[in-house]
């Protein structure tokens, strides 16, 4: 009852936001479309931690403006390396070992680092993806240990949630070495 009452509110604020229509006609529609969306995923039984994961609170608002800049710092350096003569391109593939302990952190981290350009996530198994880097720049940023170590602090909630809590805070900046 309560992801459904949250994921109510979530969706009525972004349509009020999105529609820019506040009369007393549309403000039902959007009521409508809402209850309808709840009472369709409540039915299909897609309402769990993964489909709204509210338990990552916070800790996601701090995350999300720190990928959003590293989104559009790595679509400044793409568009340099187009815009080269040379095209100072160096493909690499890279396997990473993700310290997510949880699937949402994993799908989290593999997501993120499919939206900054220059690196798209090819594959993920047990705990490791399979990468491929644009540039040096982009394999070094990725092999850094910064957005992992990003994704496994807003994840930490999520892992108490699941049972997966690390023995200390200390143990989420240890899990980022790199095989």
């Amino acid at each position: 009852m309560k992801r459904s009452f949250v994921l109510f509110v979530t969706l009525m604020a972004v349509w009020l936001l999105l529609s820019g229509h506040y009369n007393a006609t549309l403000i039902a529609y959007g009521v409508l479309s809402c209850v309808g969306v709840v009472a369709l995923m409540a039915h299909l039984e897609i309402l769990d931690h993964e489909a709204l994961p509210a338990h990552l609170g916070f800790r996601l608002f701090l995350y999300i403006p720190w990928l959003l800049k590293e989104v559009v710092l790595s679509n400044f350096a793409v568009a340099k390396v187009i815009l080269t003569p040379s095209l100072p391109i160096h493909p690499r593939i890279l396997r990473i070992k993700a310290s997510q302990k949880t699937q949402v952190g994993q799908v989290a981290y593999a997501n993120s680092i499919t939206l900054t350009p220059g690196t798209v996530t090819l594959d993920v198994r047990n705990g490791h993806f399979i990468v491929h880097a644009l540039t040096l720049d982009s394999a070094e940023g990725l092999l850094s240990g910064e957005m992992d170590r990003r994704v496994a602090h807003m994840e930490v909630h999520a892992a108490i949630h699941e049972g997966h809590a690390p023995d200390t805070a200390a143990d989420i900046g240890n899990r980022s070495e790199r095989s």
